[in-house]
């Protein structure tokens, strides 16, 4: 066990930090810029790689500067890039990323992410059909995702869907995934009109709602359990959802139960937002065995 095949965007981070967002045509003095890797594929995969999981990628970047900024990341951090493919007509996916307030607004340009196509996962097949879980997010084309879905379910192969950013799709696909992780908005999103009670039947024990602050409900015999967060002072949100997502999988991966590893995935969400970036605070796995030592 320990091998996760992450699919997924491959996005650099631009982000800006200021004491409040400018309104419609407004211009304001920002205080800091920073440029770092990102995308919600790759912040999964670095976050189950830096724990100690062996994690493949299986996505798309421009031939270009932030594309190659990426890929180097991926490898330092032992992260297979075998199916990382660079496209030539097309530039790296970018995030553009405001602080403010407490909190962040993005948009997501997705470049060479939007050519994450069925024959990329039919090229990589040899290495999802070995795997212990798939990681599967919304920032690649919807059709895709689907296709994933599908062949996975068919071939008895695990899959965890972060359905975000918040987009609907055929209900059918849900039942496909082993594990369903959207946030509150992106919930509604899935289940347009669905009461929670209906929503909970419906996806029989595979959905996990994260809650920020709250910590992350998940669902058991039709009712929702929620497991807190952690108390802590945040730095950055950025890519707290990936982080927890991808702590998630290595827990799973590893034989934790689900409310044991959504606790552990909790601790290395809490630890993340503690430094600027999404993937800069990223905690190794000695790490969160000594901020859950310090909590027990």
């Amino acid at each position: 066990m320990n091998h996760i095949v992450v699919i997924g965007s491959c996005n650099i981070d631009i982000s800006v930090t200021a004491d409040k967002r400018p309104k419609a045509g407004e211009t304001i003095i920002g205080q800091k810029l920073s440029v770092s890797p990102g995308g919600k594929g790759a912040n999964q995969a670095v976050a189950a790689a830096k724990l100690g999981a062996n994690v493949s990628m299986v996505g798309a970047i421009g031939q270009d500067a932030y594309g190659q900024l990426m890929k180097d990341t991926l490898k330092a951090c032992y992260i297979d890039t075998t199916y990382l493919v660079e496209r030539a007509d097309t530039s790296t996916g970018t995030a553009h990323i405001t602080l403010a307030e407490g909190d962040n607004s993005i948009i997501v340009i997705a470049g060479a992410n939007a050519t994450v196509d069925k024959s990329l996962i039919d090229k990589a097949w040899p290495t999802i059909e070995k795997t212990d879980l798939v990681l599967v997010q919304n920032e690649i084309p919807l059709a895709t995702i689907g296709y994933i879905l599908k062949q996975c379910y068919d071939h008895g192969i695990p899959v965890l869907l972060n359905p975000a950013p918040a987009m609907t799709m055929p209900q059918e696909w849900l039942a496909y995934a082993s594990y369903i992780t959207p946030n509150e908005h992106e919930c509604q999103a899935l289940f347009p009109g669905l009461s929670k009670e209906a929503i909970y039947s419906l996806t029989n024990d595979r959905l996990l709602i994260t809650l920020g602050s709250q910590g992350v409900g998940y669902v058991r015999n039709n009712q929702l359990h929620i497991v807190p967060a952690f108390k802590v002072s945040p730095v950055d949100t950025t890519g707290a959802g990936d982080t927890f997502n991808g702590a998630f999988a290595y827990a799973i991966v590893n034989g934790q139960k689900k409310e044991d590893a959504i606790r552990f995935a909790n601790a290395v969400a809490a630890l993340s937002v503690q430094k600027m970036g999404a993937q800069g605070g990223m905690p190794t796995l000695d790490q969160v065995k000594q901020f859950l030592a310090e909590r027990s």
